[in-house]
């Protein structure tokens, strides 16, 4: 099932616009897509979202997000990946831009702002691990450079007009079986 928009060679091509049904008084309907399950042998098809490749300009913007709410609580976005019983479980990866003439794509995490009140929080961690297992590893590092300064880590708090700035923990885990763990730091070699 194939549909395609307009092409135009002299102006912007056509669009293609999927809409549910507005629910005037209650919720409005849903929009699905997804790939069907597959058989034994072999792998549930791929769903790709993706914009076009240009040659004299800018690609366009992949944008995906939730509508404001003026008396209840805006909408999640929830990222998950399926599990799997004989093999590693999938992974979840994001990459910025590469550039080969200027600087590099950022990426930025922010949590929403509370205007009124507090601000939300944004928790980096690895999940607990099995018995027969390690919990996996958090790796916070900037990259190597040949030619120039590696870049910098900055760990800390924001200011505070009229009250304590926040503080900075730093805690290693107990062990009831062996040593504990260690804290350690290393100036530059």
């Amino acid at each position: 099932l194939q549909g395609f928009a307009g092409r135009s060679t002299v102006n912007t091509g056509g669009a293609v616009s999927v809409a549910s049904g507005e629910g005037t008084v209650t919720t409005s309907g849903m929009i699905i897509l997804r790939s069907i399950n597959s058989g034994d042998a072999g792998t549930s098809g791929m769903l790709v979202f993706s914009s076009g490749s240009t040659s004299s300009g800018n690609s366009g913007a992949l944008v995906l997000g939730t509508g404001t709410a003026t008396q209840g609580r805006s909408g999640m976005i929830l990222l998950t990946v399926g599990s799997g019983t004989s093999s590693v479980g999938g992974s979840l990866q994001g990459f910025a831009g590469r550039s080969t003439v200027n600087t590099g794509g950022a990426v930025s995490v922010a949590s929403g702002e509370g205007t009124v009140t507090t601000s939300g929080m944004i928790i980096l961690r690895s999940i607990n691990s099995g018995d027969a297992g390690t919990s996996g590893m958090l790796v916070f590092s900037s990259g190597s450079s040949s030619s120039g300064n590696s870049g910098a880590l900055v760990l800390g708090t924001g200011t505070a007009t009229s009250g304590r700035s926040g503080m900075i923990l730093l805690t290693v885990g107990s062990g009831t079986s062996s040593v504990g763990g260690s804290l350690q730091g290393f100036a530059g070699r």
